[in-house]
């Protein structure tokens, strides 16, 4: 059964961390009557699946989805994080609050209630993925903070309820999910949703899991690296997910994804240790490690920059490989 491997997120233009000068060009010029460097259509030469994140911070409109579907070949599917006003209201009123300062509390407790219209709307943004066959499944990331109670199963419940059309990935991160798994597990099969199998530094409350699939519909896995000393304390958020597996590391997760293959029908893995196109150079390793092919060619900056991947991919000669504008 097929598993698929790709990184969160492809967009990562600015910062210390950026894939500007690594996996993708420093520069980009357009030309009279071109597009110029389409980033999308040049990671899917080389994967066949993304994480896509910046669904979290605003629902995408259809329009946008349907170009996705359109610059991607067919083999290609995206799996989209839920908006954040569904697994993080608090973070949603702390934005709406940035756009509108001083606004009342109130009103903001009450726009950040999940409404019928919300659900909807983020159904139609997705539809155009999910009418090309290219949708794969729905991230609903929940904060360290979201513990076990009646109330958030309640939730819980109501939100896989919403998207029970939809296959979906629950991650779950605080220890009160793990300590007694039953209910947890009962609560997820219930609407075949996977319970996401995630590697991040490990704390006091940290979710404990044993990797196993627990339905056998999908399997889906995450990983954010190992920076535990940046965490909690960074100077900007992308220093986070500053951190390269070796290869060594990797070999746990790639024989527990190869192992799910008898006992799920689809796999996803994505790594989300995307500073400095760490999470591109991880995703090329675990799929050698896995037997898969490692497919487009790779810039020569890429594999200066990490020599493990050296023996392992094709390296761009000429910059017409670095994608030609379509």
């Amino acid at each position: 059964m097929p598993v698929r491997v790709g990184t969160s997120g492809w967009n990562y233009p600015s910062g210390a961390g950026t894939w500007n000068g690594r996996f993708y060009p420093a520069s980009r010029s357009k030309r009279a009557g071109t597009a110029g460097f389409d980033e999308l259509r040049f990671y899917a030469e080389h994967f066949d699946t993304v994480e896509v994140n910046s669904t979290f911070y605003r629902p995408p409109s259809a329009d946008l989805t349907r170009t996705w579907a359109s610059r991607t070949p067919g083999r290609f599917d995206f799996s989209i994080k839920l908006y954040q006003k569904f697994t993080h209201p608090r973070m949603f009123r702390e934005a709406a609050l940035k756009t509108a300062p001083g606004g009342d509390g109130a009103l903001l407790d009450l726009l950040a209630q999940v409404t019928r219209s919300d659900i909807d709307e983020f159904r139609s943004g997705i539809a155009p993925l999910a009418e090309a066959g290219k949708l794969g499944a729905l991230l609903a990331q929940f904060p360290p903070s979201f513990q076990r109670t009646p109330r958030s199963e309640a939730y819980l419940g109501g939100l896989l309820r919403a998207f029970a059309d939809y296959p979906v990935a629950v991650e779950l991160r605080h220890r009160s999910w793990s300590d007694q798994p039953a209910p947890t597990l009962a609560l997820l099969r219930e609407f075949d949703a996977a319970w996401v199998q995630i590697d991040e530094p490990k704390f006091r409350t940290s979710i404990a899991q044993n990797f196993l699939p627990n339905t056998a519909h999908f399997y889906y896995m995450r990983l954010h690296g190992r920076n535990a000393a940046q965490w909690w304390q960074h100077e900007k958020s992308e220093d986070r997910y500053n951190y390269l597996y070796s290869a060594d590391e990797l070999r746990e997760f790639s024989d527990t994804v190869g192992a799910a293959q008898a006992l799920v029908q689809t796999s996803y893995v994505y790594t989300n240790n995307h500073f400095a196109s760490k999470s591109v150079v991880n995703a090329v390793m675990l799929k050698a490690q896995l037997g898969q092919p490692i497919d487009g060619a790779y810039p020569p900056e890429l594999v200066e920059a990490y020599p493990e991947i050296r023996d392992l991919v094709r390296v761009s000669t000429s910059p017409a490989v670095r994608q030609p504008v379509r």
